[in-house]
């Protein structure tokens, strides 16, 4: 097998990571990537992922995730401090793994995994801009002929014009005002769950989970996965790259910035929503308060400007998961033709993330499952990526005795997490194949 590149990198002849995990940002920057990487309009899935466990296990998985996703990211900017204090300033994420855990396919694992993490959220953030623009329309011209996948068509043509932004470090401003938004369309949509609750005509609301034991567990396994998805990151090296050396102690303080807005965002979602709706929450809480068979259930402005703040923060989040499957694909490309990803050499940049840009948009209209692909890409993409693979490179690294209380920790989440990435992606793949009887290609609704 082929070995990976020596992690021991040489920036100034590293001309793609140059161009795009330019090294320039403090730790607030850092703070503003953290949370468009991870605060984003899937928290409105979270509703809908409740339904599946029901309050108390809804409660208790949205909270042990989010404490192990933020130990999980603190103990992997630990070991990048330790690595750069070596003088290994390592700048993305597979080279990491290869240097810790010494095996090449690890670093072809990691590649495969944030991958399929970036293309994933890619899609998935096309197909949500697109059902944005679809929601607007309907409101404004019921009877209009424009179908989804040509509102899809729409967000592909300006995300290929976005694709240019040249670094992660030029997004830093773009991604304060994604935090602004996150926080601007979650009071929004809080505020029209609990008018929509309170009205004279409320929604029924049934608590109940579904009445097989086996529906049961595949369903609160997919719900697992798709709140593993909403709390994934997968990028966090690439984001400690965009700080200026040395970044020691940089990361804590953006996640503590990033968490402090999960802490808001999250739980007022998950409670409003499936407080509102139960079992009958939509992937997109949206489309719950805005059904096809009835009236709006919240005043229509409140509901348009959410979705317009959703929609601007959609292009944001493609962006910054982009950069890195940007960097991957010129990384391997100049690797072939060397110095054709120079900062002079504008072409090939623009061609390669114009036809990755217009994969995604394609794969969005064609298979438009929202609530599915979140679960998928959350039990085959984050948990390995977030909630195994960081404990392991922390227990590689520092090596704590195995009588150590951390150690035995890091083992739990290590073993628990593997066990419900497999079941999820288990049940994640099977919902999937289900729910592709329920529609034909290029359909003009997203199959919940």
């Amino acid at each position: 097998m082929a070995q990976p590149p020596q992690p021991e990198l040489r920036l100034d002849s590293d001309a793609g990571a140059v161009f795009v995990l330019e090294s320039k940002g403090k730790w607030w920057h850092a703070g503003f990537h953290l949370t468009t990487a991870i605060v984003g309009p899937t928290i409105l899935t979270l509703p809908y992922a409740f339904r599946g466990l029901g309050w108390i296990l809804g409660f208790f998985c949205l909270t042990v995730m989010g404490c192990v996703t933020f130990y999980s990211y603190y103990l992997m900017s630990l070991v990048l401090d330790h690595c750069e204090k070596a003088g290994r300033r390592h700048i993305r994420f597979r080279e990491l793994a290869a240097d810790v855990l010494g095996s090449g396919w690890m670093f072809y694992f990691v590649i495969f995994i944030q991958t399929a993490i970036n293309t994933g959220v890619g899609i998935g953030a096309i197909l949500l801009a697109g059902e944005c623009l679809q929601i607007m329309y309907s409101n404004l011209s019921p009877n209009g002929s424009l179908k989804l996948y040509e509102f899809i068509a729409m967000v592909t043509v300006v995300m290929i014009a976005l694709s240019q932004i040249p670094t992660f470090h030029s997004l830093r401003h773009l991604n304060f005002a994604s935090l602004v938004l996150s926080l601007g369309y979650t009071f929004l949509v809080v505020g029209a769950c609990i008018h929509a609750g309170l009205s004279k005509n409320p929604p029924h609301k049934d608590y109940s989970l579904e009445s097989s034991s086996s529906s049961r567990v595949f369903s609160a396994f997919t719900s697992i996965s798709i709140i593993a998805a909403i709390f994934g990151n997968g990028i966090l090296p690439e984001i400690q790259a965009t700080l200026a050396p040395p970044a020691t102690g940089k990361m804590f303080k953006g996640l503590l910035m990033c968490y402090s807005v999960i802490l808001v965002t999250f739980y007022s979602a998950s409670v409003s929503g499936y407080w509102a709706f139960g079992n009958k929450s939509n992937s997109n809480i949206l489309k719950s308060l805005m059904p096809d068979d009835g009236p709006s259930l919240a005043p229509t402005v409140v509901i348009g400007l959410a979705v317009i703040f959703v929609l601007l923060q959609l292009l944001a989040i493609a962006l910054v998961y982009s950069q890195v499957a940007y960097e991957i694909m010129e990384k391997q490309s100049a690797d072939v033709n060397q110095g054709m990803f120079s900062k002079r050499n504008l072409i090939p940049r623009l061609i390669l993330r114009t036809l990755y840009v217009i994969f995604c948009g394609f794969m969005a209209a064609m298979l438009p499952f929202f609530g599915d692909i979140n679960g998928v890409i959350g039990a085959i993409g984050f948990i390995p990526l977030d909630f195994v693979l960081p404990m392991l490179l922390y227990n590689m690294t520092y090596k704590p005795k195995t009588s150590s209380l951390i150690y035995w920790i890091n083992l739990f989440i290590m073993v628990v997490f593997t066990g419900a990435g497999i079941m999820g992606a288990f049940s994640s793949i099977k919902k999937l194949v289900v729910d592709a009887n329920k529609f034909k290609l290029f359909s003009s609704d997203v199959v919940d």
